[in-house]
């Protein structure tokens, strides 16, 4: 090969890398989080099948609102946490995780809250959620709870009332048949059932299961000691005794 020849190969040579070199740094300045741009968020409901209270709409609203919706952003210039923050904040979502994929889209996990049971005050109307805390009283909660009405403050909703109101989601037999709970004073509980039976005068939540255990004893066994007799309510405040008025 010629001396010509070969400064000819080796000046197509550097050309080829010296294109190389420019293509790379041409791509590497457009793939940079300065200019990169989100293309799309993506919301996924973890509990959709049981409820929906929020929707995609809605958090796309919260986000726009809050500055923090990401699409068309730069990479550079998204929070994640914020976005989780944002999200975090609605009344009724529970948990929020937020991630970035390789094809440049934010991804949202979440959680909504769940409601335990449902207080019904004079003044007010309101939600205690599996957590103990309270939950607003929002149409687009339907879920079938336990109603607690009269005198209730939200230490014995969250304490008492919500033990109560979680033991009876697994008690098949009293989930059935009370139809809600009334509280005169918390030393002054009584229970109102379905099916035309006597309410009952719980009194205090202290040994609700002891109570209810010897109350379906009476309801078992005793119904052809009731039948002609007009009770109004059932009292089990005493140990070992159902007392009929």
């Amino acid at each position: 090969m010629t001396e010509r020849v070969r400064n000819i190969w080796k000046g197509i040579g550097i050309s080829v890398v010296a294109a190389i070199v420019v293509a790379a740094l041409i791509w590497g300045v457009r793939e940079t989080p300065n200019t990169v741009k989100c293309e799309s968020i993506r919301y996924t409901i973890e509990d959709l099948d049981e409820r929906q209270y929020v929707t995609e709409r809605e958090l796309n609203g919260l986000l726009e609102k809050e500055g923090q919706y990401p699409v068309g952003k730069a990479l550079r210039n998204i929070s994640l946490q914020g976005i989780e923050r944002t999200i975090r904040a609605h009344d009724l979502v529970r948990t929020t995780e937020c991630y970035l994929t390789p094809r440049r889209e934010v991804r949202v996990r979440l959680t909504q809250r769940v409601p335990l049971l449902r207080v019904v005050t004079a003044s007010d109307t309101y939600l205690i959620d599996e957590n103990r805390q309270v939950m607003p009283a929002k149409a687009v909660v339907k879920d079938s709870v336990l109603v607690v009405r009269g005198a209730v403050g939200v230490q014995i909703a969250s304490g008492a009332l919500g033990d109560f109101a979680e033991w009876l989601q697994t008690n098949k037999y009293w989930r059935e048949r009370v139809r809600y709970v009334y509280v005169q004073s918390p030393q002054l509980i009584y229970l109102y059932l379905r099916g035309g039976l006597p309410r009952v005068v719980l009194g205090n939540m202290q040994g609700y299961e002891r109570k209810l255990a010897k109350l379906r004893m009476f309801l078992d066994e005793g119904t052809e000691a009731m039948a002609g007799k007009k009770y109004t309510e059932l009292d089990v405040r005493f140990r070992g005794q159902v007392v009929g008025r």
